[in-house]
This record gives C-alpha cells, sequence and structure tokens, in this order.
C-alpha cells in the first residue's frame, strides 16, 4: 500500500475526512472537531476509500459513498 499522511484539519460541520492523492501515496484530513472515537470512523472510513481505487473516480459518487458505509457498517 502506498504511504498515508494524516492532517488534522479545519473543515465544515458535516464534513469528516478528505482523501487526496499525492506523489508518495495519499493525503488524509480528518476534521479537528471530531471526538477520538468519530475521528478513528472517519480514518478508517477514507482507508476504505484508499483501497477500492475511489479516488479514482469512475461513477457515481453517491454511489460509492453508499457502497463504503455499508462496507463499514458490516464490520
Amino acid at each position: 500500500m502506498d504511504d498515508i499522511f494524516v492532517y488534522f484539519q479545519h473543515m465544515p460541520p458535516g464534513v469528516n475526512e478528505a482523501v487526496l492523492p499525492c506523489n508518495d501515496g495519499y493525503t488524509v484530513y480528518i476534521n479537528d472537531s471530531l471526538d477520538h472515537e468519530h475521528a478513528i470512523r472517519a480514518y478508517q472510513h477514507a482507508v476504505t476509500h484508499i483501497l477500492r481505487n475511489d479516488c479514482i473516480i469512475d461513477g457515481d459518487i453517491q454511489s460509492i459513498e453508499s457502497e463504503v458505509h455499508t462496507l463499514l457498517k458490516d464490520r
């Protein structure tokens, strides 16, 4: 797996994380207002997107999000 760089960043309410590809992996931004438990969930959500190669968008974003939420709910 590529490297994952994680930063806590001020983000608008309702945005828990963002994933951006970079030269040597991915940068994950986690909303700095999240408590520890929700920050871990946001990180897991981001890693699931990375593992599924969702950062190369080739479809409906809402469908991709729905699939990831279903996968994480089953854990």
